[in-house]
């Protein structure tokens, strides 16, 4: 019997391009709702607003710069591209109005009543003022350069994301030269926010923005000229690095030629106060090559996500969520981490429980004289890593030690050439992965000899190994011995290492080579079941879902009579419940004081549960263009909590999950009359003790 035929399954490719950058704006969205909502405490409401801006840096570098790219091209897409500028601008506007609506009405005002006041220039007192000029002539002033703009002063070069002012002066200098127009850049080196003296301030917790400082003194700058106005502005670049696959020699130099050059990329928005006068905003938009519609004119500062700061600044806990101690298996309590990994499969949930098995894991293994060899991927890992020090620490005392670094990782790319750089001086292997596949798996191994033979221990992960995201990232690893699946490790670092024809694993699935085919495979053997009267079931969590095969196969999976559910954190090109063609999926995003990041795929397959963690999302390049690993939960008791934390408590929350709807449409899931279920405060209870929900 032949498969029904969808209808509108997979999408144009324009369309899907503007059903992608729709999906991140709405998943930013999402988040800002935590920012309104009236049940997360104060402070963290203000984080969850700075997220949404960090989000958005993101994403107008990135993706509206890559539109932007298309569109200007004699691409196939351009016409879509440029319609999907039009249509994202138009939310990306709406959500950044809300933003600046929520900070001025609501979360300010709801701050000072709780004694953390934000000391705007229009509202200091003589002391205010007082205190803010010795300040900026001490510790601001002494780093600030005016430039004029005239014939001989050019506009400067503005770097990425920078604050800057421009101010419009009366009057003439020293020199007889008209006043005009000048240009302030700040330094990165001056903190956003200052912590107000309470004497001065007159409340607990006084803070002063940078910005406020500068404009209230800035005429200091300008001695015997009049200041008109001062503006700040900010502006985004294109910060994509391009590396040519086929011309490339040495990918670590190409990369640190385009790196220098990141901050300068063509501009792709401006930002601006929303009194900026229309000359000043025309000179701008002149220099930047942009339009009106790359302009967000906004109602407070330009960089809503230099307030994350403050929220470090205050010591009010019950304004911030509860701490908690992430909690540490019974199996690795005070026991020798290689025997207990020798006895069974140990699985770790970050970050109810610690990351600190996995550091001890690469720690000891430097010191330890069992230890030969130990084989690591690295994606991102920030700049300050105690694992990376350990694996200099090991390759300085003789280890064998091999590190696979993403050079690629976006963002993450000078860090990852620093320590790639600081590995090879000690002697460790160090190599770049595959030109063309970024490496985003997330294994390491070690080989330490026993009783005179060789035995293999195993990490795999669906996070990375970042010990501060660590804490605010939910993610799955496990720990194993298991021959099988240290054999697939193995060949895998051989594979990423060395040249030779991919082999069979035995356990383990890759992308780009098996992880697609077997995700499409699990797909259409629940159709089977289904269709042959038996149960059929799909359960997934990842990040994003876009790949059109994949969606393809749901969609065919669904009509058979499959049940799923699917928890897609960001975007989701695939529309649940459409009649005919999805009634049998659900869609739903959950959005809490974590970042859910874990890659769970559950197939009933007949009773097996099939259930695999992996680091690829259902996306083309994680799919066809990365190198990705998916492992196997063999061990029934890790598979059964897996299943429980991982998937059920999640489609058991009645209030953090968003519903998405046939239209992609997201709607908050209300509890009606019952107990409020919070998945991640409920995991919090279970395994620290802190919360409920």
């Amino acid at each position: 019997m032949n498969d029904p035929q969808p209808i509108g399954a997979v999408p144009e490719a324009g369309s899907r391009l503007l059903n992608r950058e729709q999906g991140m704006l709405a998943f930013n969205e999402r988040v800002l709702a935590q920012a309104e909502s009236p049940d997360v405490p104060l402070l963290e409401r203000l984080r969850f607003l700075t997220i949404v801006s960090g989000n958005l840096d993101e994403f107008f570098e990135v993706r509206v710069a890559e539109l932007r790219e298309i569109g200007d091209s004699h691409h196939v897409d351009a016409a879509a591209a440029r319609e999907s500028q039009r249509v994202i601008a138009l939310r990306a506007r709406l959500l950044v109005e809300r933003q600046y609506a929520l900070l001025n009405d609501l979360l300010i005002p709801a701050l000072a009543a709780e004694g953390v006041v934000f000391h705007m220039t229009h509202s200091w007192t003589p002391a205010h003022r007082e205190w803010a000029e010795s300040v900026f002539l001490a510790e601001i002033e002494p780093l600030l350069t005016p430039i004029a703009l005239d014939p001989a002063h050019p506009f400067p070069r503005i770097l990425n994301k920078s604050l800057n002012f421009i101010v419009e002066l009366e009057g003439e200098d020293a020199f007889g030269r008209r006043a005009g127009l000048a240009v302030v850049q700040a330094p990165r080196a001056l903190p956003r926010v200052l912590r107000v003296p309470t004497a001065v301030s007159g409340a607990p917790h006084g803070v002063m923005l940078l910005t406020s400082v500068v404009q209230g003194f800035v005429g200091r700058l300008f001695p015997g000229l009049e200041v008109k106005a001062v503006h700040q502005f900010r502006v985004t670049r294109n910060s994509e690095l391009f590396v040519d696959d086929e011309e490339i020699t040495d990918l670590r130099e190409a990369l640190q030629g385009e790196l220098r050059q990141r901050h300068y990329g063509d501009a792709v928005r401006l930002e601006v106060p929303a009194g900026c006068s229309a000359p000043v905003l025309q000179r701008l938009l002149d220099e930047f090559q942009l339009t009106e519609a790359d302009c967000y004119r906004v109602n407070g500062p330009v960089n809503l996500s230099r307030l994350a700061q403050v929220i470090d600044l205050v010591e009010r806990p019950d304004l911030k969520f509860p701490v908690f101690e992430a909690h540490v298996p019974q199996a690795l309590q005070g026991r020798d981490l290689f025997s207990a990994i020798r006895k069974r499969d140990i699985l770790l949930h970050h970050p109810y429980e610690s990351f600190n098995p996995v550091m001890a894991f690469l720690s000891s293994a430097a010191t330890d004289p069992k230890v030969v060899a130990i084989k690591q991927t690295i994606y991102r890992t920030g700049t300050d890593s105690a694992l990376m020090e350990s694996l200099i620490e090991a390759a300085r005392i003789g280890k064998e030690v091999t590190v696979v670094v993403e050079l690629m990782a976006r963002f993450d790319e000078e860090a990852n050439i620093n320590w790639a750089a600081r590995l090879e001086q000690v002697g460790a292997h160090v190599v770049y992965g595959v030109v063309g596949h970024k490496t985003h798996a997330k294994m390491a191994m070690i080989v330490r000899r026993e009783e005179g033979k060789l035995r293999r221990y195993v990490h795999l992960g669906t996070g990375n190994y970042h010990p501060r995201t660590a804490r605010l990232y939910e993610d799955f690893g496990l720990f194993t011995a298991d021959e099988k699946i240290c054999a697939d490790v193995h060949e895998l670092f051989r594979r990423l290492t060395g040249l030779g024809r991919a082999g069979e694993l035995n356990a383990l699935v890759q992308s780009p080579f098996t992880l697609h085919h077997m995700v499409l495979e699990s797909i259409r053997r629940e159709a089977r079941h289904a269709r042959a009267g038996r149960k059929g079931y799909i359960a997934a969590k990842v990040n994003a879902l876009l790949e059109p095969m994949v969606i393809e196969a749901l969609y065919r999976a669904s009509q058979a009579g499959v049940k799923i559910d699917l928890i897609v954190r960001g975007v989701c090109a695939l529309r649940p419940g459409v009649p005919g063609l999805s009634e049998n999926i659900q869609v739903r995003s959950i959005v809490g004081r974590f970042l859910e990041h874990s890659r769970i795929y559950h197939f009933w397959n007949d009773g097996h549960r099939d259930t695999w963690l992996a680091s690829a999302d259902w996306m083309d390049r994680n799919l066809l263009r990365r190198v990705e690993v998916a492992f196997p939960v063999l061990d029934a008791r890790l598979k059964k909590r897996v299943i429980q934390q991982g998937l059920i408590e999640h489609l058991r929350d009645n209030t953090s999950a968003w519903m998405m709807d046939s239209q992609g449409r997201y709607l908050r899931k209300r509890s009606r009359g019952g107990r409020r279920r919070v998945s991640q405060l409920r995991l919090l209870a279970q395994m620290t003790g802190v919360g409920a929900g």
